[in-house]
Order: C-alpha cells, then structure tokens, then sequence
C-alpha cells in the first residue's frame, strides 16, 4: 500500500527540482519528441507555472523534496486548456521515476480535487495522452470518467483526451 505523502504549493527552492523531474518523468514516459524542446522548455518552467497558476509537489515526508508535481488552475488562466466556467483543471501531473509506487500521483490528484471544491467547482478536469495507460489507471481509481466531446488536439500528431470527476 502506497503511503500517504503530504503535498504542499511549491516554493522558489524547489522550482529547479520541479522543472526537472517533470521533464524526466515526461521523457521517461515516452510523452516528449527527443528532437523537439519546445514543450521541455515549458513543462521546465515551474517558477512560471507558480506565478501564473497554483503549483503543487508532493514531498518524501522525512526530506521535504519533492517527488511528484501538478499544476492546478482554473478556467480562463493561462494554464487552462479545457476547463469551463464551473470546473477546475489540472496538467502536467508528474512523478519522479524512482519515486514512482508511493502514492505521489493519486496525494496529488486528491489535492486537486480539494482545491475544486474549495474554488467552488462542481467538476475537476483534466487532459492526458493515450499513452499515459499508468495515469489513465489512477484516474479510473479515483472515479474520473472519459469526456470524449472534449478530445482535442494542441498540435498536428498530438492527441489527448479528456476526463473529469465531480468536485467532492
């Protein structure tokens, strides 16, 4: 059983850390084109994703590092992509690979979930790649659904689908 890790919004100190292990986490997945940066350069920027939404890590209890990270907004932000008047979203959830089995992932989604009742959303969504088999488990565990009216596509050759669940 994974343990209950704690999750805290980012602090400048562990912007670096969170930059990084996002990216690792995405390349370790397979959901970064090696040859091209552009999304690594902004998956890298966590100081930018704290100032301009709410950017969450959950941390090794005994450490303070984080091992895992998300980025929570709300419609109508810069980070938004998908989420309407009433819902609350999040994007780039991410685990460190060696951290991967302790609950990182689902604290962080629960947090989410937290924060969308608290902003008074009635639903959380999200976006994620068809690859992401792992993440789309998690999600299933936690009772999101498919929104297939909300697949969309950012880029040529990049398509994601969509999943929300009721605020609690």
């Amino acid at each position: 059983m994974p343990e209950t890790l704690p999750v805290r919004d980012a602090r400048p100190e562990d912007f670096e850390r969170v930059g990084r292990l996002t990216v690792e986490a995405y390349r370790t997945d397979g959901m970064l084109d090696a040859v091209e940066d552009g999304y690594a350069l902004r998956l890298a920027d966590a100081a930018l994703r704290a100032e301009q939404a709410q950017l969450l890590v959950a941390v090794d209890p005994a450490s303070d590092e984080p091992l895992g990270t998300v980025t929570f907004c709300l419609p109508g932000g810069p980070w938004a992509e998908i989420s309407r008047a009433g819902e609350a979203e999040f994007r780039m959830l991410a685990v460190a690979p060696e951290a991967r089995g302790r609950g990182a992932g689902r604290a962080l989604v629960e947090e989410c979930l937290r924060r969308a009742a608290a902003a008074g959303a009635h639903r959380l969504v999200l976006s994620t790649q068809p690859a992401s088999v792992v993440a789309h488990r998690l999600y299933d565990r936690l009772g999101f659904t498919r929104m297939p009216e909300r697949d969309w596509s950012p880029a040529p050759g990049v398509d994601l689908l969509a999943y929300a669940r009721p605020a609690p």
